[in-house]
């Protein structure tokens, strides 16, 4: 049976601007999940569905393909179930539809490999996810009536305490699996029906902007970065030009150049010293004097026609794995680095095919604080890799 992940993005958002496309911890919200179904290996497609041309670029940077839904079906008002239905009278090869939200970044691979497995091996039409809750619930009184609160799922002469209490389960919306025939019919729960309990950290739901740095955080700790564990980081090389400066060159008028750089870069740097991380720069033009007046103390190659290859060297001289290689690149001549190495970044205002090929984009512009920002996100990284490591 042909099992296709389809996430929902259209443009309009109530709550957020473009939300499904804004930067989540670097990184557009919809390609946390991408990333996830991608990596999970039980889909035959993966697909967004949307009416917006960003989301649509965005989809296939991460390897999705697109279904161009109807302005009928992108109303604030459409439903879902609408917009699954219309996926699949254009999908006649779809047998079940993973249905994934794209407003919950912390899904991981595992999750749905076991729903996978819950539709095509024990049979079931429909799994949706659930989490566990251990909130007491009150009736609501509406402003006006003359009548008390009552208690829904306690006695209040005899509150459970949290550990004698199994809680609730909730429907967390991560996703919502089902079988062609189901949906046809007008469900998406139904059947022979099952939910998939995930765990309370990786259940995380963006609806509005109070949300975000709450997500942020969360996702940093728990969310899904790729197959490989991630390692402690031992070296940054970051591309000087546009990164560590803002990419332009005064020259005087006997001929000398000047660069602007951010002091709170060469802070970052220093910090990145102290936390045992070595910092290298590399250019691909002759910057020697530049670098020789910002006196940073940091390993550099300059008129480097070939930056994978000196990256490449380093790497192998230091004993590292790509793993424990970070890089802050910003042009097309660092795409190649970028995704080698096991961390990768680039400025807000890097060019296209480097902000594609990046893990992070920063929301700051090069020359203008984007080494201490990729700095600070390598320092988050390194805690939850710490956090693994005691638990």
């Amino acid at each position: 049976a042909h099992l296709a992940a389809l996430v929902l993005a259209r443009g309009g958002s109530k709550g957020i601007p473009l939300k499904n496309i804004k930067l989540l911890a670097g990184v557009p919200l919809v390609g946390w999940v991408l990333r996830a179904a991608a990596d999970a290996g039980v889909f035959h497609s993966i697909w967004v569905s949307t009416d917006h041309d960003e989301i649509e670029k965005v989809a296939k940077q991460f390897g999705a393909q697109v279904h161009r839904r109807s302005p009928e079906v992108s109303q604030d008002s459409s439903t879902s179930l609408e917009a699954i239905r219309e996926f699949l009278n254009h999908h006649h090869e779809v047998d079940i539809v993973g249905n994934i939200q794209a407003t919950s970044p912390c899904l991981h691979p595992s999750d749905l490999i076991k729903v996978a497995d819950m539709i095509q091996k024990e049979g079931f039409d429909s799994v949706f996810s659930v989490v566990r809750r251990h909130q007491f619930r009150w009736s609501e009184v509406k402003k006006g009536e003359n009548k008390m609160t009552e208690p829904q799922n306690l006695n209040p002469a005899k509150r459970y305490r949290r550990q004698d209490w199994p809680g609730e389960l909730y429907e967390n919306g991560s996703f919502y699996f089902a079988r062609r025939q189901l949906i046809e019919k007008g469900y998406l729960q139904g059947g022979k029906m099952a939910y998939y309990e995930m765990r309370a950290e990786h259940s995380v739901d963006i609806d509005i902007d109070i949300d975000w740095p709450i997500a942020e955080q969360r996702v940093l700790s728990f969310g899904y970065f790729g197959k490989e564990p991630l390692k402690e980081v031992k070296l940054l090389v970051c591309s000087i030009d546009g990164c560590l400066t803002n990419g332009r060159i005064y020259v005087t008028e006997d001929r000398k150049e000047m660069v602007c750089y951010d002091y709170r870069d060469i802070v970052g740097i220093d910090l990145l010293k102290k936390r045992g991380i070595q910092v290298r720069l590399i250019s691909d033009r002759d910057c020697s004097k530049t670098l020789s007046a910002m006196q940073l103390g940091c390993t550099a190659k300059v008129s480097a026609t070939n930056k994978l290859e000196v990256l490449e060297q380093w790497q192998k001289d230091m004993g590292l794995s790509w793993k424990e290689v970070s890089y802050l690149g910003n042009e097309e001549s660092d795409v190649e680095c970028l995704k080698k190495a096991g961390m990768s970044g680039v400025p807000a205002d890097a060019c296209v095919v480097a902000q594609k090929a990046a893990g992070y984009i920063c929301k700051s512009n090069g020359g203008c604080g984007a080494v201490r920002e990729f700095a600070e996100h390598i320092f988050l990284l390194l805690e939850k890799v710490n956090s693994s490591r005691k638990q």
